[in-house]
C-alpha cells in the first residue's frame, strides 16, 4: 500500500490549496420551513471552500481556487474568505451581466431538520460562474511549481458541475501530484446534480492522481460503486467491519491510494446522531473516539470538518491516529454551530480530542 510523503512546513507558499465552488446558503430561522419563512439566515459555504476556511482558522496558509462573479454576492464570498486569511488571488472573477444569464453565484436553501424531519437542501445553482470554469482558468505552473502547495483538496461536488469542471479537476490533480503535493478527494455525492452512473464514470479518471479518499457510506456506493454489506436502504445501521472490508477492496483495486477516511454517522433524529470516523492507512485501520448521541445544531459541514482534520493532522505530523481523531473532533464540533464554515479554534479541537467535557469555562 502507498504512503504519503509530506513536504516540510515553510517549503511552499501554501500548506493547502482547495478547488471548488462556493455558494450562498439561506436557511429559515428556528429550524422553520422554507415556504413559510419571513426571515432567513445568510451563510457562505462550499465543500472545498469550507476546508480552506477551517484550516486557515487553525493557523495554516491556505488558498481557494474557483470562478466567481463580481457582484455583491460574489464579494460576500470573497470577503468571508479573506477575513480568516484565505488567499483568493487565484479565483477568476468575471463580470456580472446584471441578471445571471451567463454567470451567477449559486444559491442553496437549507432547512435544518429536527426529530424525524430530515434536513433538506434545495438548490438554485444553474448557470453558476464556477460551473463554467475551464481548465485554462488555472495557472498550474504558478500554483504548484512557482508558489507550491503541500496539499490539494477537491471533490465530487465540483467535478459534478459540468464536463469542463471534471476536466479542470483532473488537470489540477495531475499538476499537484506531479509537483509532490498530497492530493485528497471528497467523494461528496449529490444526487440532485448528477447520477451515480455519471459519477462513477468521471471519478474513475481521477483515481490515479488521488492519495487520500474521503467519503461516507453513500458516497462510496454511488461514486465508486462499492457496496457496503449489511446496510439497509436508509443507512440507519453502519456495520463497521463491513466498512473495513469495503475500504480494503477500494485500496486493492487502486494501489496508488495511500489512505481512505470515512465518517460513520447513524442518524437517530434530526438533532441527535452517533458520530465517529475510521481511517485506513499504511495497511491498518485506526478508529476515532465515538461521539454517542451527538447533539447537533446544524449537520451541514460535518464531513468537511472531518476532511479538515485529516489535512491538519497529516501536515502537522500527528500520524494516522492523530489525524482521524482530530478530524472526528473537528467534525463533531462543526455541527454544534449554524452555517457551513468553521467557527472553531485549534484550542477547542485539542480540548475535545483530549476528553474535555462541556462544563462552562469562566
Amino acid at each position: 500500500m502507498a504512503t504519503i510523503k509530506v513536504k516540510e512546513a515553510g517549503s511552499t507558499k501554501y500548506d493547502l490549496v482547495t478547488l471548488g465552488e462556493c455558494m450562498i446558503r439561506l436557511s429559515p430561522l428556528a429550524r422553520g420551513r422554507i415556504e413559510y419563512a419571513q426571515e432567513m439566515d445568510v451563510w457562505v459555504g462550499g465543500g472545498e471552500y469550507n476546508v480552506s476556511y477551517a484550516c486557515a482558522r487553525l493557523g495554516m496558509k491556505t488558498a481557494w481556487i474557483s470562478r466567481n462573479v463580481d457582484n455583491p454576492l460574489g464579494r460576500l464570498i470573497m470577503n468571508h474568505a479573506r477575513a480568516v486569511g484565505v488567499d483568493v488571488s487565484h479565483v477568476k472573477t468575471v463580470k456580472y451581466d446584471g441578471v445571471g444569464k451567463k454567470d451567477r453565484v449559486g444559491l442553496n436553501f437549507t432547512e435544518v431538520g429536527i426529530g424525524p424531519r430530515a434536513s433538506v437542501t434545495m438548490y438554485d445553482r444553474g448557470h453558476s460562474a464556477c460551473s463554467h470554469m475551464q481548465p485554462e482558468d488555472i495557472d498550474y505552473a504558478k500554483v504548484f511549481e512557482k508558489e507550491g502547495a503541500r496539499w490539494l483538496h477537491t471533490g465530487g461536488i465540483f467535478t459534478a458541475l459540468s464536463p469542463n469542471c471534471a476536466e479542470t479537476c483532473k488537470k489540477a490533480l495531475e499538476a499537484a501530484h506531479k509537483n509532490g503535493a498530497i492530493t485528497s478527494y471528497d467523494l461528496n455525492f449529490r444526487s440532485k446534480i448528477w447520477s451515480s452512473e455519471e459519477a462513477i464514470k468521471a471519478t474513475k479518471q481521477l483515481l490515479p492522481f488521488i492519495d487520500i479518499l474521503i467519503g461516507n457510506e453513500e458516497d462510496f456506493q454511488k461514486v465508486l460503486g462499492y457496496k457496503v454489506e449489511g446496510t439497509d436502504e436508509n443507512l440507519t445501521k453502519l456495520p463497521v467491519e463491513q466498512y473495513k472490508k469495503m475500504v480494503q477492496r477500494v485500496v486493492a483495486d487502486n494501489p496508488n491510494i495511500a489512505g481512505v477516511g470515512t465518517t460513520l454517522r447513524e442518524v437517530l433524529s434530526g438533532l441527535i446522531n452517533n458520530w465517529s470516523a475510521i481511517l485506513y492507512y499504511d495497511g491498518k485501520f485506526v478508529e476515532s473516539r465515538k461521539y454517542e448521541k451527538l447533539e447537533i445544531e446544524d449537520r451541514v459541514g460535518g464531513g468537511d470538518g472531518f476532511a479538515t482534520g485529516l489535512v491538519y493532522g497529516f501536515l502537522n505530523n500527528l500520524g494516522a491516529d492523530g489525524a482521524v481523531n482530530f478530524g472526528a473532533a473537528h467534525g463533531a464540533l462543526a455541527q454544534t454551530t449554524r452555517g457551513d464554515t468553521s467557527m472553531l479554534t485549534l484550542a477547542e479541537v485539542l480540548d475535545v480530542m483530549g476528553g474535555a467535557g462541556a462544563r462552562i469555562k469562566r
